[in-house]
């Protein structure tokens, strides 16, 4: 049923609507004022204040002309234009569009643009503007937010900037310039990689080396001196920043025909391989094509070496062995070439010496040089069980069968020796520091295969040396040691978690005023954070009946889990342990030997030293700079 009141409402409301829609104008009272006529580029009546862009990628010499005839053709575009004011032309030679940095000229015109100086910014196409999508479209919206809005025009693709109908129109150009620009990159990664790992290597200009007519490299005897005489004075102990001093004291010039020597020039002439007359091919790579930014390729990229490329300048061996002292010069280890020295007999049998500021030595080779030290037979023979221990007891002796010593890590640690691997450093504990006295100067000491570390004592000059504590009102204070290039050899050795830190209990050792203190791994506690374990383990942390961790301050303390099932080392056997060491004779006991030099791998035949020494002098004309002390 149709309701008559409703349907009569709704026609009366619209009838008003209609009456309000048809008001009569009283054109005395009334004023209308038209909108500023917007700008246009094809309006050649409206006055402007324009800016030329022009910009070409390379330096090459074809591109130069193209750069000339484009200034030459915008000058004389601007000049048919009476109403139009050439402002300045702005250009960027031999610089890349997919980035705003370098770009001087771009940026320039930008900064005039937004502070009023332009209105309008001619330019050939959109990828000579920008080739990336961001920066194209970004700055072209500033632009015209200004007031008065600066306009845009692309000449090849006759797009305005602000007309609304060609937003779409440039987003898609400008899209299309960066992956132009992404294709190319492709291109160019695709035509390197072929050249560099099917014997075309890259060999650009090297101190010490010019190009022969097909481009190979070959020694410049102006130049190579100059190399030779830096490489000679690392090995012989001088430092970069000396050899840099000398270098221009001598007035030697660089690579680039100068005579400002720094030590990190000196360094990246140290560091070139093809001094030694090999090349390692993409040492570096572009991480994007968009900011053209570098990155050491460390695996990212395919890589290779070409040895024998070329004649060297210095042997392959006087290359890698100053290589070695460079990579320790990183962590305060300068002056003398690292060396692995194994204890081949005595308490500390099968020990390697090392240094914490090592960071040439791998796992492998503490391994191999702890083996050297054992017989054949020693390395053969399978470990003894110790459940096969024979006991025998008198009548009338009370049996300690099934009685345990009990682990001193139980009670007090604190009164015992310990040592502490933490954040990249080594840390002996009060108890260590304050016996050793004024005997501070210690030895590191590994034995990766019985999973053993040992500090002795030793003398300051000691090239291994370094000091543990550090006195106070005539008391001990425990110093760490820093092992950033070590620690991480270490924790592999013995099979720890990097995330953690460990303790271990130590026994001491003293022999005619020599001491040393011997820490067993396989009994280290463990110590992380909180947030290491499970939600489940930290709620049923208080519930369950034996866990191996308990608190310790902020982190948690972890012991071994074969602890939770005994409290000790069984009595006969602990008993058996110390007679053996009671046997021992004195050259068993003897805790200060020097140790055999072991070589890791191929010998590295360094020149020697006097050589160095008269190679030197001869340079310098006889006169030496100050020589370095050997240990630092």
């Amino acid at each position: 049923m149709i309701d008559i009141d409703k349907q009569t409402e709704r026609q009366r409301a619209k009838a008003k609507t209609r009456k309000r829609m048809h008001v009569e104008i009283d054109q005395e009272n009334y004023e209308y004022k038209p909108a500023d006529k917007p700008i246009d580029y094809y309006d050649n009546d409206t006055q402007q204040n324009v800016g030329i862009y022009v910009r070409v990628s390379t330096d090459d010499v074809r591109q130069t002309t193209s750069f000339e005839l484009q200034k030459q053709y915008y000058e004389e575009f601007v000049i048919q234009h009476p109403h139009w004011k050439l402002i300045k032309i702005y250009a960027d030679e031999g610089i890349s569009g997919t980035s705003l940095k370098h770009r001087d000229a771009f940026n320039e015109m930008i900064a005039d643009g937004k502070a009023a100086k332009l209105s309008l910014i001619i330019t050939k196409s959109v990828s000579r503007f920008a080739r990336n999508v961001v920066d194209c479209i970004g700055l072209v919206r500033d632009l015209a937010e200004q007031k008065p809005p600066v306009g845009v025009f692309f000449e090849s693709e006759c797009i305005f900037s602000l007309n609304d109908e060609s937003q779409m129109a440039l987003t898609f150009q400008a899209t299309m310039a960066e992956e132009e620009s992404h294709t190319r990159s492709r291109s160019m990664e695709t035509s390197l990689r072929m050249r560099l790992d099917h014997g075309i290597p890259l060999t650009p200009k090297l101190l010490g080396y010019t190009h022969d007519e097909n481009g190979n490299l070959i020694i410049n005897p102006d130049e190579a001196p100059t190399v030779k005489l830096a490489f000679y004075m690392y090995l012989y102990g001088y430092s970069s920043q000396q050899i840099a001093d000398t270098l221009n004291t001598l007035g030697r010039k660089s690579y680039l025909g100068n005579v400002n020597w720094t030590s990190n020039g000196v360094v990246q002439v140290l560091r070139n391989e093809r001094h030694c007359g090999d090349v390692v091919t993409r040492k570096t790579y572009t991480v994007s094509y968009r900011t053209h930014k570098s990155a050491k390729n460390r695996g990212e990229r395919p890589q290779s070496t070409y040895h024998k490329h070329h004649e060297g300048i210095v042997s392959r061996d006087d290359f890698i062995a100053v290589q070695r002292m460079l990579d320790n010069a990183k962590y305060k280890n300068k002056s003398f070439l690292p060396e692995l020295r194994v204890i081949d007999s005595g308490i500390l049998k099968g020990f390697v010496v090392i240094n914490p500021r090592w960071a040439g030595f791998k796992e492998g080779d503490y391994f191999n040089a702890s083996q050297s030290a054992y017989e054949e037979a020693e390395k053969e023979a399978p470990a003894p069980v110790q459940n096969e221990v024979q006991i025998e007891v008198e009548a009338g002796d009370f049996d300690l069968r099934g009685f345990e010593i009990t682990r001193s890590e139980f009670f007090d640690s604190v009164n015992r020796p310990c040592i502490t691997f933490s954040n990249n450093q080594i840390m002996l504990n009060t108890e260590c520091v304050r016996k050793l006295g004024e005997k501070n100067n210690i030895e590191l000491l590994i034995n990766p295969i019985e999973r053993k570390f040992a500090i002795r004592t030793t003398t300051p000059t000691n090239r291994q040396a370094v000091i543990c504590s550090k006195v106070s009102q005539k008391i001990y204070y425990t110093k760490p040691i820093p092992s950033a290039a070590f620690q991480n050899t270490v924790f592999s050795l013995f099979g720890w978690n990097t995330e953690c830190k460990y303790r271990i209990i130590g026994s001491r050792y003293e022999k005619d005023n020599e001491i040393a203190y011997i820490f067993d791994a396989a009994n280290s506690e463990a110590f992380f954070k909180s947030y290491v374990l499970s939600n489940q383990e930290a709620t049923e942390a208080g519930t369950v009946s034996i866990q191996p961790y308990t608190p310790s301050g902020k982190r948690i303390r972890a012991i071994p889990k074969e602890w939770t099932n005994s409290f000790g080392k069984p009595y006969y056997l602990h008993e058996q342990t110390l007679s053996a060491l009671d046997k021992q004779s004195e050259l068993d006991w003897k805790i200060r030997m020097e140790g055999q030099l072991y070589e890791t791998g191929k010998k590295i035949n360094v020149t020697p030293f006097d050589e160095l020494r008269r190679y030197i002098k001869k340079e310098l004309n006889g006169v030496m700079p100050q020589e370095k002390k050997t240990n630092e």
